[in-house]
């Protein structure tokens, strides 16, 4: 007895089948991509033997439509071959599953129709048109990509600047909502901040993105950017991100390992303001008492004008420079295949559909070696660490461009206590 086994991917929607996935041992594996010229074949050598066991996934791999599924399965069936549907309860021998048949048929209608659809959906990824659905908020669609919508982007793009500049996505929101009147969730947000469309990218299945398909809102420096202030957001305690003192969510005590938080003390008839910095949940007997504000930022703008520069200067810049050369050929030879298929076109060594396939391939690869890239910090880091090492950098900052400066680069402020007296230690993100 003979057992063979037939499938059928089709490129535009799914990878090809691994062999060995059968769990039979086969004497025999017909594979087509695309067209079924291997069916065909398999026929022709059925014609020759006897009693033969043919395993397929699911019906609708032998036809592209029900009455192609049909003539075929009965041509099989009439030459003697036992069909078996790994997928399916189809088997050409069980007289009381060959009345299912029908009911088969009526699913793989369906299933064909779906195949149709996401077809339509793949060809278009190819050519790196929108997905279906709405466009965002700023954009519209015009002839086969995104366009953007004059009336509506400068919200947008007003809502990354907002943010780029105060690094707070809950005040990015609240922005909107005054000045526009526009009203989204903190969800919606960065739903927003994270969107590739708004970068020029478009998006697909599975996470796959096409870089530079339409005009983006914001450049690909202010996307690194923003990247970089969310990656840094979500190291803080939650709320803190847009808490208006600089040192909130920063700062922990060695001591009981609770975070810190600000708080306002006043006076009754008096305008002035105390602000403290105390534990939020110490388990210590006594508590850890609070530390004056204004005493902890002035001795931490001291420890980082003293220790950033230390700091940067013990990075291996050559090894950061290495990765950057090495991601930034990856995509120069990325995208010198890719000026090549036009050539390989007209030479006949790749027909159209094939070198769409590997375009779109390409194109994918190209993105996330960027997406890599972007994630590196700044060749400048050693010039701006001699920047912001003068105490007078600091003291002329407002309250909101002083956190995030200081979250740019310190991870977290530890307040280490001895008896009465305490001092801080600046850990730094790199």
């Amino acid at each position: 007895m003979k057992i063979i086994a037939y499938a059928y991917s089709d490129p535009l929607l799914e990878s090809s089948l691994d062999p060995t996935n059968w769990g039979w041992e086969m004497d025999r594996i017909y594979h087509d991509l695309g067209k079924r010229s291997e069916l065909q074949q398999l026929i022709n050598d059925c014609q020759t033997e006897a009693a033969v066991y043919l395993l397929i996934r699911r019906l609708e791999e032998l036809g592209d439509s029900v009455e192609e599924v049909s003539d075929r399965l009965t041509t099989l069936e009439a030459m003697g071959v036992m069909v078996i549907a790994t997928e399916q309860p189809y088997t050409s021998e069980n007289a009381n599953l060959r009345a299912q048949l029908l009911k088969l048929l009526q699913e793989i209608q369906r299933q064909q129709r779906s195949r149709r659809i996401r077809q339509g959906h793949a060809r278009s990824r190819l050519e790196a048109s929108p997905p279906p659905g709405k466009p965002p908020y700023g954009y519209r669609r015009g002839k086969g990509k995104y366009t953007i919508d004059r009336s509506t982007s400068p919200v947008v793009k007003d809502f990354f600047e907002q943010f780029l500049l105060y690094g707070s996505l809950r005040g990015a929101v609240r922005y909107l909502a005054k000045k526009y009147g526009k009203k989204i969730s903190v969800t919606t947000g960065r739903r927003w901040l994270t969107n590739p469309v708004y970068r020029g990218n478009t998006a697909y299945q599975h996470g796959e993105i096409i870089s530079n398909t339409h005009i983006p809102i914001i450049s690909q420096e202010e996307a690194a950017q923003v990247d970089r202030i969310l990656r840094r957001n979500s190291r803080l305690p939650s709320r803190t991100a847009s808490a208006p003192r600089s040192l909130a969510g920063l700062v922990v005590c060695a001591e009981c390992q609770s975070h810190m938080t600000v708080t306002r003390v006043t006076q009754r008839y008096q305008d002035k303001e105390y602000l403290y910095l105390r534990p939020i949940n110490c388990p210590q007997l006594p508590k850890c008492r609070a530390i004056a504000y204004q005493e902890v930022l002035a001795q931490t703008i001291t420890t980082v004008c003293r220790d950033l520069p230390l700091a940067v200067a013990g990075m291996n810049f050559p090894q950061l420079d290495a990765i950057k050369n090495n991601l930034g050929d990856a995509i120069a030879r990325q995208q010198e295949i890719l000026t090549q298929l036009p050539a390989l076109i007209e030479t006949g060594v790749l027909d159209t559909e094939t070198a769409k396939l590997r375009a779109y391939k390409l194109r994918t690869e190209i993105s996330a070696l960027q997406a890599k890239l972007a994630t590196l910090p700044p060749v400048n880091l050693r010039s701006v660490a001699q920047a912001v090492s003068i105490p007078q950098f600091w003291l002329d900052l407002s309250e909101s461009e002083r956190r995030f400066y200081f979250r740019e680069f310190i991870r977290q402020i530890e307040i280490i206590r001895q008896d009465n007296e305490w001092t801080l230690q600046v850990i730094f993100i790199f």
